[in-house]
């Protein structure tokens, strides 16, 4: 028997049990993985809430790194001791050892450790798609980032420098605003002072901007809305407020053209070629020193409670684990 944090019922943090689960041998395209190291996401708290409805008993969680204990017939693309990582459902990622489609493995290159993996996989594979897929970022772009000091944020900021762009991000507090600015932030913007709409215009002179990344959802996205100019793209793909209101498109229309889009992950890597040209990507931007991977937080997979709470209570910087 292995350990894993399993869901009976949605609700609050409590509602995440600590128990044993029977993890058999790996069927036809499946691969049994040894986890070394979980990530902590902000969809989980939407899968545990009830935000996003899942099916009971269920595992949770989206991403860890470890090591293959055993594949399933008709399996080549991973074997046997391979240190692998994932960010894909479906979800149960918060155990010691699971069943995984083999497809959704991808090998880890020998220079990235299973913590940095664990650390980056969901939240990395989000910002190369936000970025280079998206809206292409160019250099010369000035772009404004929500929740900037968050995991994607951190990450996101750094690749976003890395392709020329000026960063704008809001943050929480001061100690937020300087943390991104040390990870590629140029405009740090204190949310919870500073209406963030009116400094994008005072930053850009009026001009605004071509794309907002909002992760946020309800209590900023009327305001993302303003800080693009005509023809600019409307990226939510979060909702840390909770959802976004309902909106007639004669907003977008009365803003200049906008365009809006709600994108997954999900999709981005549904085709096994697309999942690996996106870690790979991840990985050569890690590997060059462009962009780092800090774990900032770290917990034992049992106390997952704990963590989601933080989390909630926007305790966390940057990337968080769970270690089994």
């Amino acid at each position: 028997m292995s350990k894993a944090i399993r869901l009976h019922k949605q609700g609050g943090p409590e509602v995440m049990v600590w128990e044993d689960v029977e993890v058999g041998d790996p069927g036809p395209g499946q691969a049994r993985v040894r986890h070394h190291a979980c990530g902590l996401n902000y969809i989980d708290v939407y899968h545990r809430s009830g935000l996003y409805p899942v099916q009971m008993p269920s595992g949770i969680g989206m991403e860890a790194a470890g090591v293959v204990e055993a594949v399933g017939p008709d399996v080549t693309n991973v074997k046997k001791g391979d240190r692998v990582a994932y960010a894909s459902a479906p979800i149960g990622s918060y155990s010691e050892v699971r069943l995984m489609a083999a497809n959704r493995l991808v090998n880890l290159p020998e220079a990235i450790s299973f913590d940095q993996a664990a650390a980056m996989m969901l939240q990395g594979m989000t910002t190369q798609y936000l970025l280079k897929r998206t809206y292409k970022v160019q250099s010369g772009d000035t772009i404004l980032i929500h929740a900037a000091a968050g995991g994607v944020g951190l990450i996101a900021c750094q690749w976003a420098k890395a392709l020329g762009a000026t960063v704008i991000g809001t943050v929480g507090s001061d100690e937020k605003a300087e943390l991104a600015k040390a990870h590629g932030c140029d405009h740090a913007i204190v949310y919870t002072r500073e209406n963030f709409t009116q400094r994008v215009k005072e930053i850009t002179g009026g001009a605004l901007l071509p794309v907002v990344y909002d992760s946020i959802g309800k209590d900023t996205f009327v305001g993302s809305l303003d800080c693009l100019r005509p023809m600019g793209m409307m990226v939510s793909f979060g909702n840390a407020s909770g959802p976004t209101p309902s909106f007639d498109s004669s907003m977008l229309a009365s803003r200049g053209s906008l365009f809006f889009t709600r994108p997954s992950l999900v999709h981005y890597t549904a085709k096994r070629e697309d999942l690996v040209a996106s870690a790979k990507d991840l990985f050569d931007i890690v590997l060059s020193g462009k962009v780092k991977i800090e774990v900032r937080q770290r917990y034992a997979l049992k106390d997952a409670v704990q963590a989601h709470r933080d989390l909630e209570a926007r305790k966390t910087t940057g990337s968080t684990l769970l270690v089994p």
